[in-house]
């Protein structure tokens, strides 16, 4: 079973020092969560202040919670929804195109269980050009979900998920396949 008093943060997992950390956190609360819902620049221009890669023309609500921005790139043109999680104890890598819904998690890291020490560690995600995960799915550390794929509501995703498919349930499972219609106007 796990001592936690034995529980320690190895040296550089957070990315940055304790202080920068701290800074954030306050900049995030008076500046990034209280700002008005129009002011997508305003939070992509915080964001990048921070270390994030955040490419143009993303929209990211300003209840989404980025828990280290220096370990964040989102592609061109993708929309983070509201009460979004970023956990970002290991690196999250969103492509363009992408929609993460609101309410869904993205988990960069966990503990190990299986020591006294409940020693923490990390993984990074990678979500593709063009997906779209679906209000409150869960997505754990070490996950690449593949270009094109709709993760259904509700999902938690713990292991990859292959590019241009429909998924759903707990675990995420394969549907079908993914597929296109093209509307000419």
């Amino acid at each position: 079973m796990q001592k936690l008093d034995s529980f320690e943060i190895p040296v550089g997992f957070r990315g940055r020092s304790p202080f920068i950390v701290q800074f954030w956190w306050f900049v995030d609360f008076f500046f990034f969560k209280l700002s008005p819902q129009f002011l997508y620049g305003w939070r992509r221009f915080l964001l990048r202040l921070f270390g994030a890669k955040i490419g143009k023309g993303v929209i990211i609500r300003p209840s989404v919670t980025v828990t280290y921005p220096w370990k964040i790139k989102i592609g061109d043109y993708s929309w983070i929804g509201d009460n979004v999680e970023l956990y970002s104890l290991g690196e999250i890598q969103i492509g363009n195109n992408v929609v993460i819904s609101q309410k869904s998690y993205l988990c960069g890291g966990s503990h190990d269980y299986e020591m006294e020490d409940f020693s923490i560690w990390s993984k990074k995600i990678i979500v593709e050009d063009e997906c779209w995960l679906a209000t409150d799915v869960y997505v754990g550390p070490g996950v690449k979900i593949g270009k094109g794929t709709v993760v259904g509501a509700r999902s938690s995703v713990f292991s990859n998920l292959p590019a241009k498919m429909i998924c759903l349930g707990s675990p995420a499972k394969v549907l079908k396949e993914r597929s296109t219609k093209n509307k000419i106007v």
